[in-house]
């Protein structure tokens, strides 16, 4: 008699595991031997890196390199891309990197863009993250100052602490994506070259690259480009990095020059759309700012050189209080020692001088003056 069997059924394949997300950091870098390091250790510091459900993949993104920034970024664990042939700068180098590395990201995975000179606190990417889970096109980091520039780097400190203040205080609400540290998902990535080449937003390189190559503030036109897309941003207060200062008058004045000048041309490369009549009224107010600041100076020379000597009014003593508070309060996470000096109003060399700057930068742009990085 043939004996039974038992079939028994075949096992259930088991699960393929989960891709984890990956985080595709960028770190655009011309001739930075002396800070990537840094900004690669505040990378793999990043607590992100202990959640299995996430992978950093860090690349250096090396511009026409003369120094030893590619060797040492290898050195500190990251990848290497270096551009050919790039005219464009950050904006240039960033095309090609993404051009190449997008392909091999899927739609939920992110893009971080930081600078070499920065380094970012260890939960900003887990922060960051959480961000763009809740459908955030862009988020933006807080930056405070380094120690170093003297006096000038003093101002600027000050300056990054209220812009830090100013942000929190609106939850994180932020006019543009720095340019100091920002993520992005790929899909929306892919959205703006795609809008690009189909000539829904202006060109850039003319091949469909996330960033637009022929203006100064290409960060500036990526959060204008985002916004028409209808992609909300973001500067969350716990999405914070140091970086670097400009360390002299010269180069905060080309700073400033090349950001004011960017912003302005960067309207007028847009129109006026639903989007950009905020920045169009905050140019406008730049600009009375500018005319009332030499109509003040004016009037302090005409007293003394003509009037025979200033009369203070009662009104004005007023109005002065009321900036003194304002000054006070506003640098309040620099600590008491730093709202003490702040009473005294010396701070008003850097309004004058960025007043002077913006100045400049609206003569240049109507007269259509050659543009400098």
């Amino acid at each position: 008699m043939p004996t039974a069997t038992t079939t028994l059924p075949a096992p259930a394949p088991a699960p393929a595991p989960e891709r984890p997300r990956t985080v595709l950091v960028l770190v655009p870098a011309h001739n930075e031997q002396d800070v990537i390091g840094r900004c690669l250790d505040a990378l793999r510091a990043q607590t992100a890196r202990d959640d299995p459900s996430t992978a950093l993949r860090l690349t250096v993104v090396a511009d026409n390199c003369t120094d030893a920034t590619p060797e040492l970024a290898r050195a500190h664990g990251a990848r290497v891309f270096e551009t050919i042939g790039n005219r464009h700068k950050k904006a240039g180098g960033l095309n090609q990197a993404l051009a190449a590395l997008l392909p091999e990201l899927g739609d939920d995975d992110a893009v971080l863009v930081t600078d070499a000179d920065c380094a970012l606190d260890p939960d900003f990417v887990r922060n960051a993250l959480t961000r763009v889970d809740e459908g955030y096109g862009g988020v933006g980091g807080v930056f405070r100052g380094d120690p170093g520039g003297g006096f000038v780097g003093h101002l600027q400190r000050n300056e990054y602490a209220r812009y830090a203040r100013d942000v929190s205080r609106l939850r994180g609400k932020c006019l543009v994506i720095t340019g100091t540290a920002a993520m992005f998902p790929v899909r929306v990535l892919r959205e703006v070259s795609a809008a690009r080449l189909a000539g829904e937003l202006p060109a850039g390189d003319g091949r469909g690259g996330v960033y637009d190559t022929t203006v100064l503030t290409e960060d500036n036109e990526l959060t204008f480009a985002l916004k028409h897309r209808g992609h909300e941003v973001i500067s969350p207060a716990d999405c914070t990095l140091a970086t670097e200062v400009m360390p002299d008058w010269r180069s905060l004045w080309r700073q400033r020059l090349r950001w004011k000048r960017g912003a302005v041309e960067n309207c007028f490369q847009y129109g006026l759309t639903r989007v950009t009549w905020r920045y169009w009224g905050r140019q406008l107010l730049t600009l009375a700012g500018v005319v009332v600041t030499v109509m003040y100076l004016g009037s302090i020379v005409w007293a003394v050189a003509v009037a025979g000597g200033l009369v203070i009014a009662p009104f004005w003593l007023g109005v002065t209080g009321v900036f003194v508070v304002e000054r006070v309060v506003t640098v309040r996470l620099r600590g008491w020692r730093q709202m003490l000096l702040a009473a005294s109003m010396y701070e008003l060399v850097l309004d004058f001088f960025l007043q002077a700057c913006h100045g400049k930068a609206y003569a240049d742009a109507l007269l259509r003056r050659k543009k400098n990085w």
